[in-house]
């Protein structure tokens, strides 16, 4: 499945009227890693900053297993961007000097095409019958839109948590695709503990009536176990050091208070039901289970005879930046070194950063000063 990068005629794309999204057409068909084909599929993405004559100055942010790709504001969408912060004119991530990409992962449903869209074939949503989604297909997507923008060539390609895990399925699939990486907190391989909490997160929905074997309506989705699935996932993102430093065991906020014997009584059971609700209303269910079971199943060693350096020389990427957070438990501090040793050994000029932050796995989101300034250093 290994590609080597060759370039190809640029597929004309155009911004819907009042919508941030662009959107790349993906080649038709479209084949998935596991088996099975996509029809008339689509990626949505979004951009900052000017291509140069060259095309050699883009930079392909993969996202977390959540976030759409409105990464920043913009004039079009001037909303708050997920990593709004760490992009833009003189930021850390320089728009004055680089085009930026944020592309939202296939199988989501912020745009790109995913369980949640309607077949082309049935005029229906797919729901279960969308083909096994890897971590590949979202990589691929991401090299798909570079392509339909003609860029033969990343400066950089960026990504956090699921998006660690998709710089590195890039590099596995595209050979001299990209100059440059930086893995935040990603992994070559699931750890046991990561597939089974995400495996606990997906029984939740699946065990919850109505999830309807996939079939549920928008009026009734399963939000029961999409909120003790998002509950799970929250305690797993930050650190245990933070939430005493943040909650202590104040009590929970009057407008939060519950009825009953077992109702909530401090504050961080209220932080984690507010969230929940949020996601329970933004993000799509069967969607969530696709992407969460393809993380699952990465191996990066899969593209490389069963080694991590061996697939990561066949990428003839140059340098490489590894940042992990030491309070981390979801995709450890190990993970990381580990990860920057492997790049290291397949001859690539390798920084690895471990921070101190408090704020677990999410410290990307939050502590944006500490790893903005270990971005702008390694692009710069």
């Amino acid at each position: 499945m290994r590609q080597r990068f060759q370039r190809s005629k640029p597929v004309e794309t155009q911004p819907q009227k009042m919508d941030a999204r662009r959107y790349a057409k993906l080649p038709d068909p479209f084949p998935m890693w596991r088996g099975g084909v996509l029809h008339g599929a689509q990626i949505a993405y979004e951009t900052w900053g000017e291509l140069n004559a060259a095309r050699s100055n883009a930079v392909l942010l993969f996202t977390g297993l959540s976030p759409s790709a409105h990464a920043k504001s913009s004039a079009e969408d001037t909303s708050e961007g997920w990593w709004e912060a760490m992009i833009g004119p003189g930021g850390f991530i320089d728009t004055n000097r680089y085009f930026v990409v944020c592309v939202n992962s296939l199988g989501s449903c912020f745009g790109s095409t995913g369980p949640a869209s309607n077949s082309p074939s049935t005029g229906a949503p797919y729901r279960m019958s969308f083909p096994d989604l890897s971590v590949e297909d979202i990589a691929r997507g991401g090299f798909e839109t570079l392509r339909s923008l003609g860029i033969a060539r990343a400066d950089t390609i960026i990504g956090p948590s699921l998006g660690g895990m998709s710089v590195l399925a890039f590099l596995g699939q595209f050979s001299g695709a990209a100059r440059r990486v930086i893995s935040i907190s990603g992994s070559a391989a699931a750890s046991p503990f990561a597939i089974a909490l995400r495996s606990i997160q997906r029984e939740a929905i699946l065990r919850d009536p109505d999830w309807a074997g996939g079939g549920y309506t928008n009026e009734r989705p399963p939000a029961t176990g999409m909120r003790i699935a998002r509950k799970l996932g929250m305690m797993t993102y930050r650190s245990a050091t933070e939430w005493v430093h943040r909650f202590g065991r104040e009590p929970v906020a009057p407008e939060l208070k519950e009825d009953g014997p077992f109702a909530p009584e401090f504050s961080i059971q209220g932080y984690l039901e507010a969230h929940a609700r949020r996601f329970v209303r933004a993000f799509d269910p069967n969607c969530y289970l696709y992407i969460s079971r393809g993380m699952d199943r990465f191996d990066l060693a899969k593209h490389g005879d069963g080694s991590n350096v061996e697939a990561i020389k066949r990428s003839r990427v140059e340098h490489a930046l590894v940042i992990g957070v030491e309070s981390d438990m979801l995709f450890a501090i190990g993970e990381q070194r580990a990860l920057s040793e492997d790049f290291a050994a397949a001859g690539v000029t390798t920084k690895f950063a471990p921070l101190d932050c408090i704020e677990g796995h999410d410290s990307f989101l939050i502590d944006i000063e500490r790893f903005g300034t270990e971005i702008k250093t390694f692009l710069g």
